[in-house]
């Protein structure tokens, strides 16, 4: 009776066997880093996110890009973002003094420039600034001034080089400085007061030229990052933090034109709850 069963027996034991097999494990998902940055960081921060995630591939950072000042808004009503790149330090600084954001967290990460773009077929010899004034600039782009600090800094310009009363009916005015310079890489306008950063950027050089606008016609565009409280907790914050500020993330930054201040020494004081950031 075994012999004729015995197949049957040995299909039961293989299931068995089978069953008993350990289930194969799916790959573990990275972590994401929800990242609020400038608008003047496109292109850099890019270029960032593909070494930062090589280097450190268990980690995913997703990046939003927009207005300082916007940003500035969202985060005091509870956007869920994790580190905030700014192109005002004033902005991080007051988050601190409000509690949403770790106080040493705080660093100024570059110092911006000014330009003046124009397209390659552009009539524009960008030897004299009064040109900005002059019959072939019909609409002028800069970033909107209430909220973002290339604005800022380009209306100040315009105001040192005496040019602001004589252009202002021109302006056009983007949400941000990309959208500045989209509006005159497009031909929405004739020019535009943008970051060097963008300038800079592959795609913005084929398609025109610049030139930096004396650094002493508008105040300093220092720029300041720092972790939210809400992030505090979380280590992999903490590495994007450190990596910005170590030798690959600051070659990245001057590669797009940005100046790197010598206070981006790593601050000692960590008066937070959870792991520390060194």
């Amino acid at each position: 009776m075994w012999k004729r069963r015995w197949p049957e027996v040995l299909i039961g034991l293989l299931l068995v066997l089978g069953g008993c097999r350990p289930q194969e494990t799916s790959p573990v998902r990275p972590v994401e880093v929800q990242v609020a940055a400038a608008a003047d960081l496109r292109y850099a921060f890019e270029t960032l996110r593909e070494r930062f995630e090589a280097a450190h591939p268990s980690i995913r950072l997703k990046i939003s890009y927009g207005s300082s000042g916007q940003f500035f808004t969202q985060l005091r009503n509870g956007a869920p973002f994790d580190l905030y790149f700014s192109a005002d330090a004033d902005y991080p600084r007051r988050l601190i003094v409000e509690g949403l954001a770790v106080d040493s967290s705080f660093f100024l990460y570059a110092v911006g420039q000014l330009v003046v773009w124009v397209p390659a077929d552009s009539p524009l010899e960008l030897v004299s600034w009064d040109e900005l004034a002059g019959p072939a600039v019909r609409r002028l782009a800069l970033a909107n001034p209430r909220h973002a600090p290339y604005g800022r800094a380009a209306v100040a310009a315009l105001q040192a080089l005496g040019l602001y009363e004589r252009v202002r009916d021109r302006l056009v005015q983007g949400e941000n400085v990309a959208q500045a310079a989209q509006f005159a890489a497009s031909g929405a306008a004739d020019a535009g007061l943008i970051a060097l950063s963008l300038a800079l950027a592959p795609d913005m050089q084929r398609r025109g030229r610049y030139r930096l606008l004396p650094s002493d016609t508008y105040p300093s565009i220092e720029q300041g990052a720092v972790v939210l409280r809400r992030a505090a907790a979380r280590p992999e914050v903490w590495t994007l933090w450190r990596f910005v500020q170590q030798p690959e993330g600051r070659a990245v930054l001057r590669r797009y034109g940005f100046f790197i201040p010598d206070s981006t020494a790593q601050p000692t004081e960590r008066p937070w709850t959870g792991p520390p950031p060194g």
